[in-house]
This record gives structure tokens, sequence and C-alpha cells, in this order.
């Protein structure tokens, strides 16, 4: 599962929470206990119809729940030591191989142990973002996605980072193992992503939602299994986990979006899914040279794809990915 939605301002319809208690019902909305609910409705911070409502009060259709979830007080977000992996930097940015079981930033749940943390524990200023926990990020990767994160240090590199993934001027190309096979060699998936309006913490494809467009390639057929190269449109949350989901066949490992099983089968630990981020393009924000990073799959995937494969000699290369034309310009 996701964290419960940080703090900000929400609007969700009554529509589909018709006949729940206002309680109950904004629990389920932001992925929070229905204690904090409560007390975020004690406290002012949610209207519905524009008013103030009891915890108890009986949603009807038609109206609008409108919610502030504040930045919890006393939560400074602090350096720490912990190691990450750098794999380049100047003055401007710094790009990190993030490893899978680490979360990007702090949040509900997870106030420390986070990228951000690491970051600021070596001593660099990070470019201040919507919010402290999130300063610098360009971008995120899901706590159990490995690989590729860009993350600028000055306001100027964030302001053109940012205008350069909105204009999808930025390629993030990710390496997935899904269950079962693809009909051709390639897939585009373009469908609308929003949450789930039966579990907050998790995205669905649902019609209005934010649009969404993935392009899979295979690069390899095993016997349960295809290996995908995944090239990012846009980059919603959970997006290519949920946009494979959605044509029966989830990614591998993915306890929350159906592909938990069989772990065994390819030798994957728990709690963990074969999605890595392992190709970045992008243009310097200050100089405009072009700079193409790779992140090799991690041992714990490598072995996974070994095992997958039933051919280990097949990846006796020192990059895998590489071998199998994973870096091909229209490959």
């Amino acid at each position: 599962m996701t964290e419960p939605l940080s703090p900000g301002r929400y609007t969700f319809s009554t529509d589909e929470v018709a006949g729940d208690r206002l309680d109950l019902a904004l629990a389920r909305l932001i992925g929070h206990s229905r204690t904090q609910a409560a007390t975020l409705i004690a406290t002012g911070n949610v209207t519905v119809g524009g008013r103030a409502e009891r915890a108890s009060f009986r949603l009807e259709p038609g109206e609008e729940i409108a919610v502030s979830i504040p930045t919890p007080p006393g939560r400074e977000v602090l350096p720490e030591q912990i190691p990450v992996q750098v794999v380049f930097e100047d003055d401007e940015i710094v790009v990190v191989d993030k490893p899978a079981g680490m979360v990007v930033h702090p949040a509900p749940g997870n106030w420390s142990g986070t990228l951000v943390n690491a970051l600021m524990g070596r001593g660099q200023g990070l470019a201040p973002g919507a919010a402290p926990e999130r300063a610098g990020l360009v971008h995120r990767l899901d706590k159990e996605t490995s690989g590729l994160l860009l993350v600028a240090k000055t306001s100027r590199a964030l302001r053109v980072l940012s205008a350069a993934l909105a204009a999808r001027e930025i390629t993030r190309r990710y390496a997935a193992m899904c269950w079962g096979h693809l009909d051709g060699e390639t897939l585009t998936v373009d469908k609308p992503l929003a949450r789930d309006l039966n579990d907050r913490t998790k995205v669905a494809v649902r019609e209005g939602g934010r649009s969404a467009r993935t392009d899979f390639t295979r690069l390899a057929r095993f016997q349960s299994t295809d290996l995908l190269r995944c090239h990012l449109h846009t980059g919603r949350t959970h997006q290519i986990r949920v946009h494979l989901a959605s044509v029966g066949h989830p990614v591998v490992g993915d306890d929350t979006y159906g592909g938990g099983g069989g772990r065994r089968l390819v030798g994957l630990p728990p709690k963990r899914h074969f999605l890595h981020a392992c190709w970045l393009v992008f243009k310097h924000p200050v100089s405009g040279a072009e700079i193409d990073l790779r992140s090799p799959l991690p041992a714990d995937l490598r072995h996974s794809l070994t095992t997958a494969a039933e051919l280990p000699e097949l990846f006796a290369h020192p990059d895998p990915l590489e071998y199998l034309g994973f870096y091909r310009a229209n490959g």
C-alpha cells in the first residue's frame, strides 16, 4: 500500500460514499484512521457542501467534501546519516540510485529514514519544494521501486527540470517483469488514472482521471513472465503498475495490484516488486548538455531475472539489460 494522503487540500464527491457517516467516509477517502478523520472534522478542516458538519453526519449524494490536511506540528525534516548511492552530481543537481525499501520523502508513517533525510544528511542544500519534506524532488519513485531519481539542489534547477518534465522532455525508462505474456511485442496503454474510490491508498483506471500513457516493449519471454521496457510519457502515481494490472499482466511481486503470488517461481524476495528505473536522459538545467545515466539491475532483480529465464549462462554479461537490448534507441 502507499502512504496516507500527505498534507494539502483535497476535494471528493459524496456520490460514492452517500449514506456513510462523515468520519468513516473521510477516513477511507484520505487513507487515515477514523480517529484522525474525526480530529480533522472537529478542528474545522472539513466541510460538506461548504458547511461544517459533525462526524456522525450522514452523507448525501451530489455534494463535495473539502478537507485540509495540515502539516503535523513539530515535524521538522531532519538530516540523517544514511548511505546513498550518487551516480551524478554538480552544483545544480544530484542523481541517486535509490534502493528498494526506501521511501523518497517524509510523510505520515515515515518521518525519518527517507531519501530526503539522507540527502540533507550529506550537508548539501536542496531546492525548496512545495513542502519542506519534498525539497528538491523533480519526480518520485515508489518505496519498493529501485533506480534513478533526479533531485534539484537549486531553485533554478528545480524550475527548469519541472518544466522539462511537464513538457515530456525527460526520458524515464523502467525494467519490469510482468506475469503472463503480452499479445504482441509492443503495447501502449493510454488510460486515465485517479485515486481508487474504494481504497484511497491505491490508484485505479478511472474515467475523468488524469491522463496517463505508458509504452511497453517486450525484451524477453520466459515460461510464466515477460521482461518489459517501460517508457513513461506521464508520471502518475503507480502508473506502470496500474497500467499493467489493467491489461491483466501485473508486475511480478506487486502485492497491491495482484502480482504478489508466485514469488518463489522467479526467486523474488518478500516485499519487493520487479520494477527498476534504469535509464534516465535529460538536459542539464543550466548548460543544456545531454546527460544519459543508466543503472544496472540490482542483485535481487538480477537473481530473479536469471531464475525466471532458467538459463543462467545467458546473463553472464555484466549488464543483462544491455545484453537484451534495453538501451537501443528504437529497440
